[in-house]
């Protein structure tokens, strides 16, 4: 019988590192961010609706991420119409994956995801797991990961969800709040061994 566990979480809040250790256990691992990528890149229909909805954002068949983001970081109304049409391509792929493992017998999947409680993509989750962590060592990740300004990766923070959103909605939440990844990274070890 396969088991999903659901890691959530905003940018910078260590749930890359948390999915890492649930690899090492032998999980498949379902990352909604890289499937949204695959889907960006493959172009089609999403891409189309994404013009539609946000004219310009798309450059010589291709997304321009920054400029999406100075679209929607700071409006609400405009990040719920970017969720909407990505969050129907993402799950139906998701779920799709999903389904392939279940066929091919695997035992334990990881899908992560910023937006898992909202998508609805929770729901086929065993569990939820959400990943929290100070705003300020959020930002200085990002930056250091993306090499982007300070400033845009706050704004990026600040537009996603905040931590009591997680810890209401999560059935079990792992605190990120240091610099080192490797204690937090023995932690999620500890935690899902316990757990599973």
């Amino acid at each position: 019988m396969m088991k999903v566990i659901g890691i959530t979480g905003g940018s910078g809040a260590g749930k890359s590192t948390a999915l890492g250790v649930l690899a090492e256990m032998g999980a498949r691992i379902i990352d909604c961010d890289r499937v949204y990528h695959e889907l960006i890149a493959a172009g089609g229909p999403v891409l189309e609706e994404l013009e539609a909805r946000f004219p310009g954002v798309i450059v010589g068949g291709q997304l321009d991420r920054k400029a999406l983001g100075k679209i929607v970081f700071g409006d609400a109304d405009a990040l719920e119409a970017l969720n909407g049409i990505t969050h129907r391509y993402v799950c139906a792929e998701v779920y799709a994956r999903l389904t392939a493992y279940a066929e091919a017998d695997v035992e334990l999947v990881a899908v992560e995801a910023i937006a898992l409680l909202e998508s609805g993509i929770a729901a086929r989750c065993d569990m939820v797991v959400g990943v929290v962590a100070p705003i300020e060592e959020r930002v200085r990740r990002i930056v250091a990961r993306e090499g982007i300004d300070p400033a845009y990766a706050l704004a990026r923070v600040e537009s996603q969800k905040s931590d009591g959103f997680f810890r209401a909605g999560c059935d079990f939440v792992l605190v990120n709040d240091g610099a080192d990844a490797a204690a937090f990274a023995d932690e999620c070890r500890f935690f899902f061994v316990g757990v599973l």
